[in-house]
């Protein structure tokens, strides 16, 4: 499969890495599947609760992520992914990202290297939950149509 974002939101996620630095920044991906795609809408940025090792670490409270929830559910949309920012360390799955993921969900992650983004890859876990395997992004501008 593959994500589909816009440049707005790759933008949005690159603005929050840079200014969640030296944490882990992180926020929800809601959207929709259409045609073996998953297609960002809406992105949450959540505000990292670790409170150890934030620097190479992340945590989504469960009020924040039944309230983000609930908003993509009111507009008709469900979680495809998260995203996360490593703070001086490349794009790539940490072992304890993988303890914590989920199969199916696409894992966004922004390498951002002495405060400034850098490289953003998408993952996905096996069902088996052995490995990740890297997703394709394509970045693509919608127009919105007013009906």
């Amino acid at each position: 499969m593959t994500l589909a974002l816009e440049h707005r939101q790759v933008n949005a996620i690159r603005q929050h890495g840079e200014a969640d630095y030296p944490a882990e920044a992180c926020g929800l991906i809601g959207g929709t599947v259409e045609d073996g795609r998953k297609v960002a809408v809406l992105l949450v940025p959540l505000v990292n609760r670790r409170t150890d090792s934030a620097r190479n670490r992340y945590l989504i409270d469960p009020e924040s992520f039944r309230r983000a929830q609930e908003k993509l559910d009111r507009d008709g949309l469900q979680v495809i992914g998260v995203y996360h920012s490593h703070p001086d360390h490349p794009p790539t799955p940490s072992a304890f990202d993988r303890e914590h993921a989920w199969p199916w969900l696409s894992y966004l992650i922004l390498g951002v290297a002495r405060g400034r983004a850098g490289e953003i890859k998408s993952w996905t876990l096996s069902q088996d939950r052995a490995a990740f395997a890297e997703e394709p992004i394509t970045i693509e501008e919608r127009k919105v149509v007013w009906q």
